[in-house]
């Protein structure tokens, strides 16, 4: 079976997360892929495979035989898909790229346009996986399972492709900050791993964003209107006010590269109460750490002049930059970059504008970069994925573990 096959599979599980929730894993949908998984596995012959009660998955292809010494390699995956777009009922398909504009939903006249997502030219003659403009794909990161899976497949039932132990890991809740919380790193046993959970095909990635969520909570009076002359204190509003002291530059919509932000999440409020939820981010620990001192400022000022308790900042770390973790053990980049050219793909080391897993994970004791998936336009109704990127993907995989049992 071809990686775009278990693709199409795996996005008929609805497994969106959900950063409110406070179970584990934080949506029941979840278990329910991994479970699936596990089924798989063992059919392939992958004999331990399981799931622990918080939903991750696990299972080892062992070693070929006289391959034993080898290093253990970890590859890693999330089940979880984000929450910025549905992704129930996803109508997945494939279509012939010629060129120009694709129609995904013909009813409701949905484009995916060249001139607003122009990655597409570089697949002209290419199939690509695209929804029907309603909901996510899910490719982050289901792709990743099914190259993981199809890989799998490939070296179970070619013995005379020779590599050592591998391990295999599927997490949840990766989409909101949870994916690493109670990964098994020590009975995992990698002595290294690699997540695949990366975008466009070639994209290597060992810098990551440090990275910290915000809650601000305002606490306002209400009165009658009528009578709230020097004495209502709208939180609505001072939210506003709150949010307009950050700096306008340090947005997502004019950053790029290393450059970090503010990120106004969500908001709600009334007149006694509002609530403004941030994620914080920058490449450079110490700008990060500006960042939440500024947010904390714009608190106490604010707490000065309206009274000591109107705001409460809540901040809570999410990851850090993997990159002091990554550079002790850059055979892991210099060898994927190797197992790229091999397949014809040439590596981009770009920096994550976001994070994985795997920053945390190194940090727990698993150096973990991450390598591409080959989609575009994550986390949103235009999301795709070309097949062939998938399959190049697959067999960049292959000679990962071939690379390392030399």
């Amino acid at each position: 079976m071809r990686a775009h096959e278990r693709l199409l599979h795996y996005v008929s599980f609805g497994t969106q997360s959900n950063h409110e929730s406070k179970t584990i894993p934080s949506t029941e949908s979840q278990k329910v892929l991994g479970a699936a998984l596990v089924v798989e596995m063992k059919a392939l012959g992958i004999e331990d495979a399981f799931m622990d009660d918080k939903g991750y998955v696990y299972g080892t292809i062992p070693a070929t035989p006289g391959k034993e010494n080898k290093p253990v390699i970890g590859l890693i995956a999330h089940m979880d898909t984000a929450e910025d777009a549905s992704g129930d009922n996803i109508q997945a398909k494939i279509v012939e790229y010629q060129g120009g504009d694709i129609l995904l939903n013909e009813e409701k006249n949905i484009l995916m346009t060249e001139k607003e997502y122009p990655s597409l030219k570089k697949y002209v003659g290419q199939h690509l996986i695209v929804t029907d403009g309603t909901t996510l794909l899910g490719a982050d990161d289901k792709a990743g399972i099914a190259e993981i899976m199809t890989m799998a497949e490939e070296l179970i039932n070619n013995p005379s492709i020779e590599h050592g132990k591998i391990r295999i890991g599927f997490t949840p809740d990766e989409e909101v900050g949870r994916g690493a919380n109670y990964f098994d790193v020590e009975g995992f046993g990698a002595d290294f791993a690699y997540t695949v959970d990366g975008g466009e095909l070639g994209e290597l990635e060992y810098e990551n964003f440090n990275a910290g969520s915000a809650k601000v909570v305002v606490h306002g009076l209400s009165i009658h209107t009528g009578s709230a002359k020097d004495a209502m204190l709208n939180a609505s509003l001072l939210a506003m006010e709150y949010h307009n002291m950050l700096p306008v530059e340090q947005n997502p919509r004019y950053t790029q590269g290393y450059e970090g932000f503010f990120h106004l999440d969500s908001i709600k409020g009334r007149v006694e109460e509002a609530e403004l939820h941030y994620i914080i981010r920058d490449h450079d620990a110490a700008k990060y750490d500006q960042k939440k001192q500024v947010m904390q400022d714009i608190a106490d000022y604010l707490n000065k002049k309206y009274g000591e308790g109107t705001f409460e900042l809540t901040i809570e770390e999410s990851y850090r930059n993997m990159k002091e973790k990554i550079e002790p053990h850059m055979h892991l980049i210099d060898n994927a970059r190797k197992a790229f050219a091999q397949c014809g793909v040439e590596a981009q080391t770009v920096p994550i504008r976001g994070g994985t897993d795997g920053a945390r994970l190194s940090y727990m004791g698993l150096p973990c970069p991450n390598l591409s998936t080959g989609g575009h336009n994550f986390h949103g109704r235009f999301e795709y994925i070309p097949v062939e990127s998938m399959d190049k993907m697959t067999e960049t995989l292959v000679n990962i573990v071939k690379i390392y049992a030399e």
